[in-house]
């Protein structure tokens, strides 16, 4: 690639920021410099939520039918696009390239619900609620909406929102993390051939001033987010005390029991992709194995070959299974949290440090890594360490493991592993999270079903994805009727 200065975009023009402060954009593998992002100030931001305030009425009142059909032509754009996308992804990312191709065919599939539009926004009626009276609730757009995404999926996650909120009537405006602003620079350039009315599909680059301004311009009605806990909580709260709505998700610290009864091999299989796919930086990342009873010793030995043997590297090489993490700062922090938990009395079982990959050297690099026995006193117990770090415990029974789960102050995810449909049904019925997988190591809900998060993994009421998104991107309108007969013309 040719390292380019990135622009924004709304009133379906690009608009080229002068003078702003600009971030390099670095692939976190080769170190080379991929572009240049300027960072939005609020006067940017505003001409943006500008654009999609004057749009709003025009694209309110295109019938859903209609709207759908921009949604068709995006999905077949995606689909046309999609080896495209996955390439920029992993250049700016870091991940490889089957979880890139994985990421896009993601958001196609929200695409693909979304078109269903005519009959997912649909009203209900009840008629005679007293003699002559009927009563009706309508969904209507909400308004301005703007997503703020993180760097971790710099391709799906804008889609677990925008196709709906488009889809709903509101226009929408896209702030890309300004780590990995590629993807979303390049998505929007082929979503030009969608021809969209001007205002409803907008970009804005930038960090924290320019999520300030959509937090606190007035027009800008929902917010939709997605990274750390800290960062949710805040948006969340500057959000709501500007009266706006907020679906925030946070981080996460995932556990994964495993029962004596589970198949060794496959389980290892599946909880390895879990943990080190993506190098441990996604909300769904296996973070702690918990096994039971006789499991402890088996599962030891099998998820540290597992780990020893993973292919590390630049994501666009054939057979790499684990790319980089995202930036130096970030791998300098987990080898400070694997130092941190050793110095408290972990174990170390495979040691993912100081990692050279050959014609990488200047790579973000680290190595799948294995703890054991970290005390549950440690902060790092408790830390979302968004890296290729895994954690071993040890209990007696399911109980204890289902106890350990719960004591966790996130939610986002939390998995078991066994033969037992009877284990299977009491942790899926007494486990804390909103996303549970049975003998499934990244429990990603399909784009038909809402991605949840309880605890401090999500702050909000309505999640991102199918009906969830619907109810959040339309706001209900109740109509009380009563027509008189007196009252009608008489013919």
């Amino acid at each position: 690639m040719t390292p380019e200065k990135l622009m924004n975009y709304w009133n379906s023009q690009w608009q080229r920021l002068e003078g702003a402060e600009l971030l390099d954009v670095i692939n976190p593998a080769t170190q080379e410099l991929l572009g240049r992002v300027p960072l939005s100030q609020a006067d940017a931001v505003n001409q943006a939520v500008e654009a999609a305030q004057a749009a709003l009425p025009g694209w309110r009142q295109t019938p859903p039918a209609d709207r759908a059909q921009y949604l068709y032509r995006m999905k077949s754009l995606l689909e046309e696009h999609r080896e495209e996308l996955s390439r920029l992804i992993t250049m700016e990312c870091g991940k490889s390239l089957d979880e890139s191709r994985g990421e896009i065919l993601r958001s196609i599939e929200n695409v693909e619900v979304a078109c269903g539009i005519p009959t997912m926004m649909q009203g209900v009626i009840s008629e005679n609620i007293a003699p002559g009276i009927d009563e009706i609730m309508l969904r209507q757009p909400v308004g301005v909406c703007a997503i703020i995404a993180p760097f971790n999926f710099p391709g799906m996650i804008p889609f677990w929102f925008l196709p709906y909120a488009l889809a709903c009537g509101n226009p929408v405006i896209v702030k890309p993390s300004e780590r990995v602003p590629l993807t979303m620079q390049r998505v929007f350039q082929i979503m030009e051939a969608l021809n969209l009315p001007k205002g409803v599909l907008n970009l804005v680059n930038g960090s924290k001033e320019a999520v300030d301004a959509i937090l606190d311009n007035p027009a800008v009605r929902a917010v939709s987010f997605v990274g750390s806990t800290a960062v949710a909580r805040y948006i969340y709260s500057r959000a709501a005390a500007n009266g706006k709505r907020a679906q925030c998700q946070g981080g996460a610290k995932n556990p994964i029991v495993v029962l004596p009864d589970a198949d060794l091999e496959t389980s290892t299989r599946i909880i390895a992709d879990s943990a080190f796919g993506c190098a441990g930086q996604r909300c769904l990342a296996a973070s702690t194995a918990i096994t039971v009873g006789s499991a402890a010793g088996p599962f030891t030995e099998a998820i540290a070959a597992a780990a020893s043997q993973r292919v590390v590297g630049y994501g666009l090489d054939d057979g790499v299974q684990m790319g980089p993490v995202i930036t130096p700062a970030s791998k300098q922090r987990i080898e400070g949290l694997i130092a941190k938990a050793l110095s408290d009395g972990a174990e170390m079982v495979v040691d993912g440090r100081g990692a050279v990959i050959p014609g990488y050297e200047k790579g973000n690099f680290l190595r799948p890594t294995v703890i054991s026995d970290l005390p549950m006193q440690s902060e790092v117990a408790s830390t979302e360490i968004f890296g290729p770090v895994f954690s071993l415990l040890h209990v007696d029974t399911v109980e204890e493991a289902i106890e350990l789960v719960n004591r966790g102050k996130y939610g986002n995810m939390a998995c078991l592993f066994t033969s037992s449909g009877s284990a299977a049904r009491k942790f899926r019925n007494e486990a804390d999270a909103g996303n549970i997988g049975i003998n499934i190591g990244v429990a990603a809900p399909i784009a038909y079903f809402p991605f949840s998060g309880w605890k401090e993994s999500f702050f909000g009421d309505l999640h991102g994805q199918a009906m969830d998104a619907i109810d959040f991107f339309t706001q209900k309108k109740v109509v009380i009727e009563r027509w008189p007969k007196e009252w009608s013309r008489k013919f």
